[in-house]
């Protein structure tokens, strides 16, 4: 078990109500001194009954109203000639049983009817009250039989003195039927007497007789005998825990187990107990150490220990009240830390009791002493956080209300409340990170509470700014720089004072690692600014949430954090723009400036930034790249070029969503200067709803960036499924030149150096084959440009593929001919080209100009060889013959001849051998036509018609090939295609086999 002993800092939980002299309420003269020796409080209506136990056997009645501090005499009653040792409150039956003299005494709560002594049961020295936590415990009051608990070999010599064993007796009283059960009252009551413990249930039913023996209750007993020197004990749920000289047990209510819980030193004083109701724990006193036990006998959390050893304790909330010797402590449950200290009496001044009325709001608390009865009443738990604030105890004042909040002892409003005004204090004593976690616990604090520590007044948002002084316990708000100053000079006011020997609240840790001055403001914008950005997410009215985003960009503003400041600038936002223009604009914050137009729409604004950006780059504009410094990244100058082009980028972003025809025109030129891939995005964007006006972009676009014209005509005809025959021509226009620019280019390579040239060569030869392979590929795929423009441009240069091709277009056969044979040489091109035209005379053409290409070049044998080896068997032998030079030599042409002869007699008798098959399979279907037709069907009176099963008689019908058979009415619906079975013959034909097939 932990035991602590803690004290706090002065803590008022209860203040004093008031003070009363029992003997001059009761009327007894100073000759016959009244002593008090026992209280208790009943809070049930209201006033407040108070019960008072006097030593001469008196009870007395009093009336107690907090609200007006006055108390008075009800009544008082005569129990016996002894003192009364205890009182319990029976509130479940609504009677008041009292302890003196070794008797119990039964009595009504208003004490308005005779005491009632229970006479059955004698040597009383202890009697509680079961607390039941609103469960039920079944005890069968009925049988006689006895049985044995259990004893444990370590509770041995315990266990021989406190049981031996558990008994159940019917009383004298008449039985309590069932019927009377369902409208009975009942108190369970546990009396140590003598050597047994006896179990008491006492019911109040409605036909009970007041003038009874005990006054309309039914008294029922079960024993446990064998129980001696008990001087302590409780009863919670099934659990009864007894404590004598030895040690504490515990008895099981309903099977009499006992189990011994822990043994006592010799040297130790009387045993006392105590039910904590909230924690429905018990507390167990071992001298000045309370060891906190559950309803199963088990040590929990940490004990208790106080300064002396309690003479009375009592429960109220979530303290535990002591009292001795006329003082009174008051120790927090929890931690075990005593809170408050009070004295009421002198040393020696008798007993001292203490009580209050767990069961109801514990607000009340009595202290009495031999001839002197006080009465304290809680303080509010505002009132207790306020006085801990007031001092600076903002550690205790933060576990107080956090203890509240856990026990749901404070409203949500005014946790709330508390939060924020713990903040402001932490935040003037310049505890900035603490404060603003206050500020987020509470949710009735408003962002703009925060303003004028960011922006000195007047200001747009003075307006908006509460006049909450909360409980008046921090100065007005005022900037952060201020608050820092002031928190200085207060610090090194207490270093004096302490240094002079006063004592003052200052926090030693905060005072031994002191910060700067700047390190305090920098903590303080940044959690200011920690606490505004969590504000963004709530639902703030737009003028608190313009406060908001503003002042968030002063604040990241003043730590120069510079990827902040444009995430803020660039996300949405609240910004007001006139408040930031010129603060952004002087610190040179030119980049968050332009992303903040852009968020707001200013979009001509911001492009005309991130054009001075672009191009006064390298005269130190740019003032935003500093971080990467901050980044811990190599100290390097940045490339202007990546700086520039960063500027396109962001420039290109806003131009891509304009359809400013004018402000995109204005700002492309620039942009493309730095990337043209970026003003081919802007003119090509899919983000504008209405596009650009066509001939104006071109018109627009730079004739020396050929690439961004070409590539947006591409875009036109490609993306945009543009048939305008312009635009086409214009395109293939635009590719041929930059072909031919190409191909002059190759040739102007040659003045290079030898190693040199071969580099260049390279790359200038893989530019135009990728620019003719383009063309060539856009003037095959279109039909909408106009070949003869084109081919008038490219018609001096070497583009003769582009030629053949546009040729084609034209449906110049033989200059395509011309082209692909002699030109380009590319014989498979110039076949194919043959085998497209479709006509045998296109091969014979081919072949001539193989054989005299004309302009003085040799024939080309090879490929006429080539031509009649593959297409061959499609050319007349004779024209090919009359073809042939005789300069041809023989051995060249001759297998290439011969085989044409062959082929040519192979498909002669192909022809002859189909012709054949062809005559015959007419002649078999002709046959098989015949031998369905001659086919005889039979028809009798019992043949019927297989669709409307009518019989057929001398009717017409008709037989489909299925062999089914229908009526002529049922032929003409059906049709000759399909039968009455439903086979389709169009669909699923009848084949059968003709004498051709089986032989």
């Amino acid at each position: 078990m932990e035991a602590s002993s803690r004290r706090s800092g002065d803590r008022t939980v209860l203040e004093p109500l008031m003070e009363i002299n029992p003997a001059e309420i009761a009327g007894v003269s100073p000759a016959t001194p009244l002593s008090v020796r026992s209280v208790a409080l009943s809070s049930v209506s209201h006033p407040i009954l108070v019960f008072i136990g006097t030593g001469g056997g008196k009870l007395l009645l009093l009336s107690l109203d907090p609200s007006s501090k006055s108390i008075e005499l009800l009544r008082s009653v005569s129990v016996s000639n002894r003192p009364i040792d205890s009182i319990e409150i029976l509130m479940e039956i609504d009677r008041i049983l009292v302890l003196s003299d070794g008797f119990l005494f039964l009595i009504d709560r208003l004490l308005l009817q005779p005491v009632r002594k229970l006479g059955f049961i004698k040597d009383v020295t202890a009697a509680t009250r079961r607390v039941g936590f609103g469960d039920s415990l079944n005890l069968d009051f009925s049988g006689d039989g006895l049985l044995k608990a259990d004893v444990s070999s370590a509770g041995q010599r315990l266990l021989k003195k406190l049981g031996g064993g558990i008994r159940a007796n019917g009383v004298k009283q008449p039985r309590v039927s069932e019927s009377q059960r369902g409208k009975e009252s009942n108190c369970l009551i546990a009396v140590a007497a003598l050597k047994r413990l006896v179990l008491i249930e006492l019911l109040v039913t409605a036909s009970s007789d007041v003038d009874s023996d005990y006054g309309g209750v039914s008294v029922l007993l079960k024993e446990i005998q064998g129980v001696e020197g008990v001087k302590t004990m409780t009863w919670i749920g099934d659990s009864i825990i007894v404590g004598s000289l030895d040690g504490y047990i515990l008895f099981s209510a309903s099977t009499g187990k006992c189990t011994p819980i822990f043994s006592l030193p010799e040297s130790s004083g009387p045993p006392k107990s105590r039910t904590l109701l909230k924690s429905k724990e018990v507390l167990l006193l071992v001298d000045n150490v309370g060891v906190v036990v559950n309803d199963v006998g088990q040590p929990v959390g940490g004990s208790l220990v106080f300064q002396y050893v309690p003479e009375s304790i009592a429960e109220m909330s979530s303290y535990v009240i002591v009292a001795r010797d006329g003082k009174m402590e008051l120790y927090r449950r929890k931690t075990g830390t005593c809170i408050q200290s009070l004295n009421f009496a002198k040393s020696g001044s008798g007993p001292c009791v203490v009580a209050n009325d767990e069961q109801q709001s514990g607000e009340v608390v009595l202290v009495a002493t031999s001839h002197k009865v006080t009465f304290l009443c809680k303080v509010s738990a505002e009132e207790q956080i306020k006085g801990l604030l007031r001092k600076k105890n903002f550690k205790e004042a933060i576990c107080l209300l956090e203890e509240m909040e856990s026990e749901d002892e404070i409203t949500e409003e005014m946790l709330s409340f508390i939060h924020a005004q713990l903040g402001f204090l932490l935040l003037f004593d310049l505890h900035f990170e603490d404060a603003v976690n206050h500020f987020l616990l509470s949710k009735s604090m408003q962002p703009s509470e925060l303003f004028p520590f960011i922006m000195r007044d007047p200001n747009r948002w003075s307006h908006l700014v509460p006049r909450n002084r909360y409980w008046g316990l921090h100065p007005p708000p005022v900037p952060l720089e201020d608050v820092v100053d002031d928190g200085l000079i207060a610090i090194q006011r207490g270093m004096f004072l302490r240094k002079a020997g006063v004592d003052t609240s200052a926090d030693e840790d905060f005072l031994s690692n002191l910060p700067s001055k700047a390190e305090l403001l920098e903590s303080g914008i940044t959690n200011i600014i920690r606490y505004l950005h969590v504000s963004r997410n709530k639902d703030l009215s737009p003028p608190i949430r313009e406060g908001v985003d503003t002042l968030l960009m002063f604040l990241y503003r003043a730590l120069n954090h510079v990827d902040d400041m444009e995430q803020l600038a660039s996300s949405e936002n609240s910004c007001v723009v006139e408040e930031l223009e010129s603060l952004l604009g002087d610190s040179g914050h030119l980049r968050t400036l332009a992303f903040l137009y852009a968020s707001k729409g200013m979009s001509s604004k911001a492009l005309s930034i991130w054009h001075i950006l672009a191009r006064n780059y390298s005269t130190g504009l740019w003032k935003d790249n500093p971080i990467s410094a901050e980044r811990d990244l190599p100290d390097v100058s940045v490339d202007p070029i990546t700086g520039q082009k960063a500027a396109a980028i962001e420039a290109s972003k806003l131009l891509e969503e304009s359809a400013d025809q004018d402000l995109v025109l204005e700002h492309l030129g620039w942009i493309a200067d730095i990337d043209q891939d970026l003003a081919v995005m802007i003119l090509t964007s899919e983000k504008r709803v209405n596009q650009l006006p066509l001939e104006e972009v071109l018109n627009a676009i730079d004739p020396k960036k050929v690439e961004i014209q070409q590539r947006y005509l591409q875009w036109l005809i490609e993306d945009q499924d543009s048939d305008d025959i312009h635009f086409h021509t214009l395109y293939a226009l635009s590719l041929a030149k930059s072909a031919i620019e190409a191909i002059e280019s190759t040739s102007g390579s040659t003045n290079f150096k030898a190693d040199n040239e071969r580099n260049v060569s390279d790359v200038v030869s893989g530019s135009e084959n990728s620019i003719r392979e383009k063309l060539q590929v856009f003037l095959q795929a279109s039909d909408l440009y106009d070949p003869e423009e084109v081919l008038d441009l490219i018609g001096r240069s070497e583009l003769w593929l582009e030629k053949a091709i546009l040729c084609k277009k034209m449906g110049q056969e033989t200059l395509v001919l011309q082209i692909l044979a002699l030109k380009l040489e590319d014989c498979e091109a110039a076949e194919q080209y043959c085998a497209e035209i479709g006509r045998d005379d296109a091969y014979m053409q081919l072949l001539d100009m193989y054989l005299d290409p004309q302009n003085g070049k040799a024939p080309m044998l090879n490929a006429a060889v080539r031509l009649l080896h593959n297409h061959g068997e499609s050319l007349d032998p004779l024209q090919v013959l009359e073809k042939l030079s005789p300069d041809m030599p023989l051995q060249l042409a001759s297998n290439t001849i011969l085989r044409m002869l062959r082929a040519r007699v192979h498909h002669h008798h192909q022809g002859q051998i189909v012709h054949q098959i062809s005559k015959a399979m007419s002649l078999d279907a002709q046959l098989a036509r015949i031998e369905e037709r001659s086919r005889y069907v039979q028809i009798n009176d019992e043949s019927i018609c297989d669709s409307c099963h009518a019989r057929l008689g001398t009717k017409l019908f008709a037989m489909y090939p299925d062999d089914s058979i229908v009526c002529y009415k049922c032929y003409r619906r059906l049709g000759e295609s399909t039968s009455a079975r439903g086979r389709n013959f169009k669909q699923d034909p009848v084949f059968k086999q003709g004498w051709l097939v089986t032989r």
